[in-house]
């Protein structure tokens, strides 16, 4: 399911991928339901392309999402983006401990445990698309600069 997730630079909030074309996608603000158009000069990052550095090399995000799910219940969590750096970096280190301390930033966390309270409020499985078998590299092409 991560595979359809998108984050798009330049817009708050995560989106679901509806439709794909040619010159442009259709994704759903997850935010408020409203479909927009995302063209291809837009740098849009599928989820599942994300990953943190760790000390022994990339750990991908469904795997630290997988491990946030764990430590909080499956409850949101309740750091907010007036958490400081150290409260943060000491919330990271419980979930992941071997994460890069010269790689991951504060906001860095702060979009993670956003992402995964948006998904946790809208239900979305993080293990779904391991239960189907999607490979991401299958989907479309999303736009530039995917990382």
């Amino acid at each position: 399911m991560l595979s359809e997730i998108l984050s798009i630079t330049g817009r708050p909030g995560l989106y679901k991928l509806i439709s794909t074309n040619k010159n442009m996608n259709i994704v759903e603000s997850l935010a408020d339901g409203k479909r927009v158009p995302i063209y291809a000069q837009e740098k849009v990052v599928a989820l599942s392309d994300v990953s943190i550095y760790t000390q022994s090399g990339d750990t991908p995000l469904r795997e630290v999402l997988k491990k946030i799910k764990e430590k909080e219940g499956g409850k949101q969590v309740s750091l907010g983006s007036k958490s400081s750096g150290k409260e943060l970096f000491a919330y990271l280190a419980e979930v992941l401990p071997d994460y890069s301390r010269d790689s991951v930033y504060a906001g860095d966390i702060k979009k993670i445990i956003s992402w995964y309270n948006i998904l946790t409020e809208h239900n979305i499985d993080l293990e779904e698309a391991d239960k189907t078998g999607v490979n991401p590299s299958d989907e479309p092409e999303t736009g530039e600069g995917k990382e």
